[in-house]
């Protein structure tokens, strides 16, 4: 993955919504490079694929499971409660609480990636991606 650019962004003052914003985007190359690596090649098929892991769903369900198996850091585990509790508009497509808990996720993604801490940001990512993966198995994905 590529570092971050410079910034004048501190991440530890930014508001968890540009954090959010930067997350959604990191998390997106590495999902793209997860179904890429799943052998997925067609255009339609990468989107759809795509989606299962940047659903709303899915990064609430990883926020949830990243707070229930204990395994953030006080700091991290501030992050995320920053970026959920962050006034934004929640879409049509996803409730209030899984909408913020997908917030959160996304800012603790952006803020791993502008303080430059890649190998945590992989971690949690793996982690992330395959939770998602044994759900597609265990049946309970969401659209």
């Amino acid at each position: 993955m590529m570092e971050p650019l410079e910034t004048i962004v501190d991440p530890k003052q930014a508001n968890p919504i540009l954090l959010a914003y930067v997350g959604d985007a990191v998390q997106e190359v590495y999902v793209r490079m997860h179904v890429i690596n799943q052998g997925v090649a067609k255009p339609n098929e990468l989107h759809k694929a795509s989606t299962a892991y940047v659903s709303a769903y899915a990064q609430a369900k990883a926020a949830h499971d990243f707070i229930e198996q204990d395994v953030l850091t006080a700091e991290e585990a501030a992050v995320l409660r920053r970026g959920r509790n962050a006034k934004s508009t929640v879409p049509k497509s996803a409730d209030p609480a899984t909408y913020r808990y997908s917030t959160g996720f996304e800012a603790l993604i952006g803020y791993l990636y502008l303080m430059d801490r890649q190998e945590r940001l992989r971690t949690l990512i793996a982690q992330a991606l395959k939770m998602a993966d044994e759900g597609k198995e265990g049946g309970s994905e969401r659209e």
